[in-house]
């Protein structure tokens, strides 16, 4: 088992967020963040130290790993909205501190891979979102997920290249 809970702990500590109510989920799902999504923070270098803190704990933490790296996509011009929906992702670390990887030493060595596709997920630039993950038997072993390099036509398009970029993890760790 890998788990950063002591840091996680002192994340939460550092923003002083040790006695606010904890959340069930990392990101809202209704809420859409665009480039200018409010007042720019005044600033900006706190936004940007806990995009970097939050990306270190994205090692251990999968479930945490989509709404970091949309937050990340901001951190250039930080807004206010920004800010709130970082401090949503300490809030649900302080709801599930503990969440680990966890390797079995007893999985079988089938290899699995599951991707997926957003089509158009930017409100700013239009390109989709790929994200695919790695199984070795019940364990993770590797995952992405990524703005794609070109604005697909179709959510078929999209999908097609999410299993692309998967095939092309399954080549490079059957290598």
């Amino acid at each position: 088992m890998i788990s950063q809970r002591k840091y996680a702990m002192d994340l939460i500590r550092d923003a002083g967020l040790l006695g606010c109510k904890p959340s069930h989920v990392p990101m809202d799902p209704l809420k859409q963040l665009k480039q200018d999504s409010g007042n720019l923070m005044e600033d900006p270098s706190k936004y940007r130290r806990l995009i970097g803190r939050l990306l270190y704990l994205c090692i251990t933490r999968a479930d945490i790993t989509f709404a970091v790296h949309k937050l990340s996509q901001f951190v250039s011009k930080p807004c206010e909205k920004h800010w709130e929906a970082g401090e949503k992702v300490l809030r649900y670390l302080k709801d599930t501190p503990g969440h680990s990887l966890f390797y079995s030493s007893a999985a079988n060595s089938i290899l699995s891979n599951f991707s997926d596709a957003d089509w158009a997920a930017c409100p700013d630039t239009r390109r989709s979102m790929t994200g695919y993950c790695l199984f070795l038997g019940t364990s993770l072993i590797s995952r992405r997920a990524k703005k794609q390099h070109t604005i697909s036509r179709s959510s078929a398009e999209a999908e097609y290249r999410a299993m692309a970029q998967a095939s092309c993890e399954v080549v490079w760790a059957t290598a």
